[in-house]
């Protein structure tokens, strides 16, 4: 018996830090492939398409659709991603959000292939972490491919 399905799925690990590196606060949480990500990955078996090289943090509180096609209100800058790591049908997306950078209520995130605009990848909403201004955030995104 042949088995065609495909799945992808998101976890999304996120650890607050105070200014001395003390662990604040630490989440495990899913996130959602949007229609425009699911779009971004079959354009990309035909075209050479932009890779994701940016991750935002934003207060938008809506819970995520597979519409969505930005973050429901940013914070600050987009971070440009300081790795991004293909393994074993896995992609592992990192970024740090240093003391000053998105500081404020986080309650969502997502991926991006671009500094502002662009295509979004995926996009998570969370309960609050307060980042405060002397914190920093990092963020670690996994994406997986299975077979269903």
């Amino acid at each position: 018996m042949m088995n065609d399905g495909l799945k992808l799925r998101g976890d999304v690990a996120i650890v607050l830090r105070d200014k001395n590196g003390n662990v604040k606060d630490e989440r495990n949480i899913n996130n959602l492939i949007v229609n425009t990500g699911l779009n971004f990955i079959c354009d990309r078996m035909k075209n050479d398409e932009t890779a994701m090289t940016h991750m935002a943090l934003g207060s938008g509180s809506t819970a995520a659709a597979a519409s969505d096609t930005s973050l429901g209100s940013q914070l600050g800058s987009r971070e440009a991603l300081d790795s991004d790591t293909v393994s074993s049908n896995t992609i592992t997306y990192t970024s740090s959000f240093e003391a000053g950078d998105a500081t404020g209520s986080v309650t969502e995130a997502g991926i991006f292939n671009a500094a502002s605009g662009g295509t979004m990848l995926c996009r998570t909403v969370f309960a609050v972490v307060n980042k405060g201004a002397d914190d920093s955030l990092s963020v670690t995104w996994t994406i997986t491919l299975t077979a269903s």
